[in-house]
């Protein structure tokens, strides 16, 4: 798996997965929502944040199956879907992952078939390869 570049800004959000709970930074002066994460609200330029607590329901805005994969790691699970999902509590912030059918699966483990732009998902937490990473489940498979 690809292991993400873990920054000082991005860093609470994979300390909060580990602990099962997907969280997005939040600006304290004019609560805006922000993701990727970073130092300065691009809406007020305030540098206080916080980390607000979503439901982890969210919807499938985009998916694609790499034909073929890009890495050779992945060859073997082609094909895989890589989504975009926009968040229920938050249409503005998007998280790219993958659905699976249970958390920790392989990620060839849905059916292509059953993917639609607007399906509902929520989210899981997996280790994988020593880092708790989001996953997504769909709600109706």
């Amino acid at each position: 798996m690809l292991q993400p570049v873990i920054d000082d800004d991005g860093a609470p959000f994979w300390e909060y997965a580990a602990e099962g709970e997907l969280r997005i930074q939040e600006c304290t002066s004019c609560n805006e929502l922000r993701f990727p994460p970073r130092p300065c609200c691009p809406h007020c330029q305030s540098f206080e944040s916080d980390w607000r607590l979503m439901s982890g329901r969210a919807r499938i805005w985009s998916y694609v199956f790499p034909h073929p994969p890009l890495l050779p790691e992945y060859a073997e699970m082609a094909p895989y879907n890589a989504v975009v999902v926009e968040l229920a509590d938050a249409p503005q912030i998007r998280l790219v992952g993958n659905v699976v059918a249970e958390a920790g699966a392989r990620l060839d483990s849905v059916d292509p078939g059953k993917l639609r732009i607007g399906a509902r998902v929520q989210v899981v937490f997996a280790e994988v390869e020593g880092m708790t990473v989001p996953q997504w489940l769909l709600e109706r498979p």
